[in-house]
């Protein structure tokens, strides 16, 4: 069984330049699109592109006479810093943040009369930082009003401050640091030295420190010289995926056990895919490998330094679909070469690495990738495609990696309503007994999710569609709502994570939820709160909106004459028609409802209810109850109690929380299996009804 792995909270360098590297991808990533955008057109429509434009590449004159200014050069000096700026500035306090830092950035922008990344890097975390700090001098000072104004106008000054600010002190001294670094590179590359720095580059992939190097030094010191010289090699440093595909080729050949079967998929992904993180596990196995990587990357810079080849803009990601495609017109030959060599090379050196030592690659994949996750922080969105985690889910197993506490669990289903609410009203209950009440456990559909949870818990049948949503989370598959073994685990998880890890920033309660919920698409036509999940004594009784009692007398059966599944939702259907609840496209709304996924329950439960699709087939909440007490089977699992469900609004999550309550309880259920009558049921089922 797969076991959980947590990361303590780490205080060392590299997490710290670890933390440093991804704040400053976060201001790059978002806005790759608009460096994509600006390459194409620099290569296609510059003096020496595949397609000369003088009015867009920005060569020559007009009719007048007049320079053409084209979009190029505004692109790369306007356009690109102020994106990154405002994204800085939104990371740290979000849209307001973002103008202010905008507004800053343009001051360096100006000042400085070059491509000033470094500069937007600097001055959109900053304003969004200063505009956070000045605004909480006088929250809740303002007197009602005024507050549009004070915003407003606060933001105005404090902004033109900033590009003041900017325009006058932080622009010269970016300008100077932008000048010695891109004499430090051309230094190297004058004297045959830029190969070296894979000595640097390439352990630093490894150790997930590439982000400060390539986001911070690299794509600012290429661009700059993209708009001098028309192409960079700098944005190939990091991005040629030569020495990882080499190494993944040498374990196709020479590897073991789990490692060579994974090697091809993983060779896929990160060639055509471009995710690199891939091939670290591999390395990590065997730490002589990185010996091959750095061959393979000082022989593809090499090899671009000779040919006088480079990008015109960054490859991201380092797919070899992205390199080609930001690829310098005149330098398609050496790129290629830089590519191929770089991976011959990788895959010649490991080869010998591999041939020449005795190692156990089978059994240390799972140990190797696990390695990697903690480094990073987070689980891996690819760890599974090594490590067959998707298959170990299936069998009801998780894989993860915590960078902190416990705060945010979510049950997800197709609809976000009947087992997810179910499973979550079970879990709530065991996370509070155990004392840790803060924890949120909420419910959603699989397509209202987002990559905001610590935990995520799914049907097996469920479990790959929600893994791309959700690729930070620890991921749970079980195939039993009501009483799986996964659940002490979790509880387990908690306990564990809450108390030895220390609460970082941004994982206080409620942090990864906006506005501490979040929206479930209901199958029957609910659009529930997960936040409201947990609060059934507060949720609105059947009594108040369906004009009756939720569950009926003439809704239970002790003895059900259906023999199969299928006759048996029909049953519990017909029962919710009867009420007047629903209408019978309802009932074949539960038949499609179960084609998807069973709503098996454990516990001999199961809650048959409609798709998201269903809303318009419900007339008020009702419950139906149907006993078969020979046992049905339901898809291999034998049930004995069928519960038919159709909620409005958001009814069903105090329906499902009172029956979750009574199935958890093994003494409760003997006493419905025994139950001699309707009024015994009803009593047991009481708070359906409160």
């Amino acid at each position: 069984m797969a076991t959980e792995t947590v990361a303590k909270p780490r205080t060392s360098v590299r997490v710290g330049v670890q933390k440093f590297g991804t704040f400053l991808s976060g201001m790059i990533m978002p806005n790759i699109g608009a460096f994509i955008a600006w390459g194409l057109i620099t290569a296609l429509f510059i003096e020496k592109g595949w397609l000369p434009v003088p009015e867009l590449g920005g060569f020559g004159t007009n009719a007048e006479g007049e320079p053409n200014t084209g979009l190029v050069g505004p692109m790369i000096t306007y356009l690109l810093p102020l994106l990154i700026g405002y994204t800085g500035g939104k990371m740290v306090y979000d849209v307001r943040g973002g103008v202010v830092g905008a507004i800053g950035t343009m001051g360096v922008i100006v000042g400085a009369g070059i491509p000033m990344f470094i500069g937007a890097m600097i001055m959109g975390p900053l304003g969004g930082w200063t505009m956070k700090k000045i605004d909480s001098i006088w929250d809740g000072k303002i007197r009602p009003g005024f507050e549009m104004l004070v915003n407003n106008f606060s933001a105005g000054i404090w902004g033109a401050l900033l590009a003041m600010l900017g325009f006058y002190a932080i622009a010269p001294v970016v300008s100077a640091f932008s000048a010695g670094a891109g004499n430090v590179v051309q230094f190297l590359v004058d004297n045959g030295l830029l190969p070296l720095t894979s000595i640097f580059i390439e352990p630093a992939k490894v150790l997930f420190l590439n982000n400060a190097i390539n986001h911070g030094v690299l794509t600012p010191l290429g661009v700059q010289q993209s708009l001098e010289q028309g192409k960079s090699i700098l944005f190939l440093l990091e991005a040629n995926p030569g020495p990882g595909l080499g190494i993944l080729l040498a374990y196709m050949f020479f590897g073991r056990g789990a490692a060579k079967a994974s090697a091809p998929g993983a060779a896929i992904i990160h060639f055509l895919g471009g995710i690199h993180e891939i091939y670290f596990p591999y390395v990590l196995m065997r730490p002589l490998l990185i010996l091959a990587a750095i061959a393979g990357g000082m022989t593809g810079i090499a090899t671009l330094a000779v040919t006088g080849s480079g990008l015109v803009a960054p490859a991201a990601p380092g797919s070899i679909f992205a390199v080609l495609a930001q690829t310098s017109r005149d330098s398609y030959l050496g790129v290629i070469l830089a590519v191929l060599l770089a991976a011959t090379v990788s895959f010649l050196v490991a080869s010998v690495i591999m041939k020449t030592t005795k190692h156990s690659d089978e059994v240390d994949l799972n140990d190797a990738t696990s390695r990697m996750e903690q480094m990073k922080g987070k689980k891996s969105s690819v760890a599974s495609t090594l490590t067959g985690a998707g298959a170990g889910a299936a069998a009801g197993g998780g894989v993860g990696v915590l960078a902190g506490p416990v705060r945010n669990i979510v049950f997800a289903c197709d609809a976000g309503m009947g087992s997810s609410a179910m499973g979550a009203s079970v879990l709530r209950n065991k996370i509070k007994a155990a004392g840790f009440p803060d924890v949120k456990v909420t419910n959603a559909s699989i397509a209202n999710l987002s990559d905001t949870y610590d935990v995520v818990i799914t049907h097996q049948d469920l479990t790959e569609r929600a893994k791309p949503a959700t690729a930070s989370a620890v991921h749970y598959s079980v195939d039993n709502f009501m009483s799986s073994p996964r659940y002490d685990e979790i509880v387990e998880l908690v306990r564990e994570s809450n108390t030895t890890a220390d609460t970082v920033p941004g994982t206080e309660p409620g942090a990864g939820t906006p506005g501490g919920a979040h929206s479930a698409g209901a199958p029957a036509g609910v659009a529930a709160s997960a936040g409201a999940a947990g609060t059934a004594a507060g949720a609105t009784t059947g009594a108040a909106a369906g004009g009756g009692e939720i569950l009926a007398r003439d809704s239970v059966v002790l003895d059900g004459s259906a023999t199969t599944r299928d006759a048996a939702i029909d049953e519990a259907g017909r029962l919710l028609l009867a009420r007047g609840a629903v209408d019978e496209g309802y009932i074949a709304a539960m038949h499609e409802r179960e084609a998807s996924v069973s709503t098996y329950m454990g516990s001999f439960l199961a809650i048959p209810h409609g798709t998201n699709a269903a809303k318009d087939h419900i007339r008020k909440s009702a419950v139906s109850v149907v006993r078969y007490p020979q046992g049905i089977d339901w898809n291999g699992k034998e049930v004995k109690f069928v519960v038919g469900v159709a909620g409005v609004n958001n009814e069903h999550l105090h329906i499902l929380s009172s029956i979750a309550k009574v199935f958890t309880n093994k003494e409760q259920v003997a006493r419905l299996e025994a139950a001699q009558s309707v009024d015994e049921v009803m009593e047991l089922f009481g708070k359906v009804n409160a």
